[in-house]
């Protein structure tokens, strides 16, 4: 069950929105064989200039039109593996229009206790609902 929270500049319409959202749930989707209803994304947007991201020394420049991603998921998964879903997620953005150097992910991992999904109870732990395979 990843947490995804998704920063962009302002400008782009509703729709576009919905579609960077739903293209990088898709991604994890395929590659992490979630459930389609975990899905729980933040979309934020900013003014111009609330968004900083050069490129860490590595020769090139992003546009406007950065997609700044953060996932929160659970540890336990291969190098490989987040590999595979950076790629997924830039080539899913691809295809709605947005620059591999505009696709940003930082990933956060943590345990089944760091979870509550709603009435203050940790329901991996309560055992409500199953601790997802990795």
């Amino acid at each position: 069950m990843p947490l995804v929270r998704i920063d962009v500049n302002e400008g782009r319409g509703q729709e576009e929105l919905q579609r960077l959202s739903r293209g990088i749930h898709d991604a994890i989707l395929a590659e992490y064989a979630i459930p389609e209803r975990d899905y729980f994304h933040i979309l934020t947007e900013h003014p111009q200039g609330q968004i900083f991201a050069q490129d860490a020394g590595l020769g090139f420049e992003r546009s406007r039109a950065v997609v700044m991603i953060q996932i929160f998921t659970q540890g336990g998964r291969t190098q490989e593996a987040k590999q595979q879903l950076f790629a997924a997620v830039a080539n899913k953005l691809s295809t709605l229009g947005v620059a591999g150097e505009d696709v940003f992910i930082g990933y956060v991992e943590n345990s089944p206790g760091d979870w509550s999904f709603g009435f203050g109870r940790a329901q991996y732990i309560t055992g409500e609902l199953a601790v997802p395979k990795k």
